[in-house]
């Protein structure tokens, strides 16, 4: 099996006008006013919050039901038109971008949280709920649900673009945290997903196959998720460290240990002057991790007494704890606002957002090895990350009208990734592949992304589910 063959997603053609309005005639009678060409919601949703070129669809929906999803994919399949679904646009890859054209289906207006089931510690929602929105619902309950990729993403589209964040080191990624979905398939059948048992050993497992799938497969129109009890106590710190490497070690003997952390996250030098500068902070400008332990009282007290022994061993300093909500927020808010501080070192340029993921030992040397090769090309490129779960990102700021300065950064990237696949990693730990890192699937897969792009020839033989994506 060739990694070369054509697939359809490859070669289907933009829909022409009569096509388009062939299509808005079949479903004006389901959606009525809630289908439109207007020009300025057609822009809105030609792009996400990444780098890549924006691309406008040729009309927008805006359903309430998966039968009225399914019956807009049926649509489609009929005339051939691609279907690009859309969650509130915070993707980093491009993933709602449409290439080439077609319908995007604008999911946010299904937004109910449909079921909390406490006694289960689970609750089912539409695809539009976003993570606040389910969060604020359950309050009253004590529970919570612990994904959290910064923006305030919706569910459809972490499922989509299998989300993490910074709760992953102890919670879990999207994939951990989804039972069930009811997904919409390219040819508008309705399937279901998993289901709300905790385990099963029944067949293929089509709820893993769907998260990460980016639109390709299928449209979700609900899902199951798990929720976590609130702990009972939350304490917060931030350390510094003068050398990345201390920091990393310290991350690693806090995992051998085996210190229940909920966030392990790091920020280098360059990051944190940045967010001194856009949050007003007076942090220190050195390497630093941003840490949080939940549980009880006293296992917090034990927790955080022990990370901080650690901390020291390894060159930690310049301690600020934080158990006060007030205070946490606030350590929190400066770690969220990392990205747009790093935006605001060069004003006035544009931002490459990439991610790789490594295992855990490699961590420190490739770090190392990329803040190396970051100052030799003369990059401004703040670094931050996951590094709970080997997971980092840089924010590279580049003139796009600079032929040098493109050529510079496409041959970094280039090596970041290449050097991350060396230590057993990933091109992208959390971001996705949607159209940005399609270049790097054969060399991280081989002939399994053949297997991929088979299946979606299995399932999308027109090709129409968010073509030019991932496969």
């Amino acid at each position: 099996m060739s990694s070369a063959a054509a697939c359809p997603a490859d070669l289907l053609p933009r829909p022409s006008p009569a096509t388009i309005e062939a299509l808005i005639a079949a479903l004006e009678p389901v959606l009525g006013e809630r289908i439109t060409t207007a020009t300025g919601i057609r822009e809105a949703h030609g792009h996400d919050e990444s780098w890549h070129h924006p691309a406008a669809p040729d009309a927008v929906c805006f359903p309430h039901t998966t039968e009225e999803v399914a019956a807009v994919v049926r649509a489609c399949a009929a005339q051939r038109v691609p279907v690009i679904p859309y969650g509130v646009g915070t993707s980093i890859e491009g993933q709602v971008i449409a290439g080439q054209g077609g319908l995007c289906v604008d999911l946010g207006q299904m937004n109910a949280v449909v079921e909390v089931r406490a006694e289960d510690m689970d609750a089912t929602v539409q695809p539009g709920v976003t993570r606040m929105q389910l969060n604020t619902d359950l309050r009253a309950t004590g529970l919570f649900f612990s994904v959290d990729p910064g923006a305030d993403a919706s569910f459809g589209g972490m499922a989509s673009t299998r989300a993490s964040g910074t709760n992953t080191v102890r919670y879990g990624t999207i994939r951990e945290n989804v039972l069930a979905m009811t997904v919409v398939m390219p040819d508008g059948r309705v399937v279901k997903t998993g289901s709300r048992a905790r385990k099963s050993a029944a067949g293929y497992d089509l709820n893993h196959l769907m998260i990460g799938a980016e639109g390709t497969l299928g449209i979700i129109t609900e899902l199951t998720v798990k929720l976590h009890g609130l702990p009972e106590a939350i304490s917060s710190a931030t350390v510094a460290f003068e050398e990345v490497a201390g920091a990393i070690d310290t991350v690693i003997a806090s995992i051998q240990y085996g210190i229940p952390m909920a966030r392990i996250e790091l920020m280098d030098a360059l990051a944190m002057r940045a967010v001194n500068r856009f949050s007003h902070l007076d942090y220190a400008e050195k390497p630093t991790l941003f840490l949080e332990f939940h549980g009880t009282h006293a296992g917090v007290t034990e927790q955080a007494e022990t990370m901080a022994e650690l901390c020291q061993e390894f060159g930690g300093s310049d301690f600020a704890w934080a158990t006060k909500e007030e205070a946490r927020q606030t350590l929190w808010q400066a770690r969220h606002e990392a990205a747009y501080a790093a935006k605001a070192l060069r004003p006035g340029m544009e931002f490459l957002a990439t991610d790789v993921c490594v295992p855990i030992s490699e961590l420190a040397a490739c770090i190392e090895a990329t803040q190396a090769d970051v100052a030799e090309c003369g990059l401004i490129a703040p670094l931050l990350g996951h590094v709970g779960d080997g997971n980092f990102h840089l924010v590279v700021a580049v003139d796009r009208d600079s032929e040098q300065e493109m050529a510079t950064l496409a041959a970094f990237n280039q090596r970041l990734i290449a050097r991350a696949l060396a230590a057993g990693g990933t091109c992208t730990g959390e971001h996705g592949i949607g159209t940005g890192k399609r270049v790097y699937m054969e060399a991280e897969h081989g002939e399994g992304w053949a297997v991929m792009r088979a299946i979606k020839q299995a399932l999308d033989p027109l090709g129409i589910m968010n073509p030019g994506k991932l496969v």
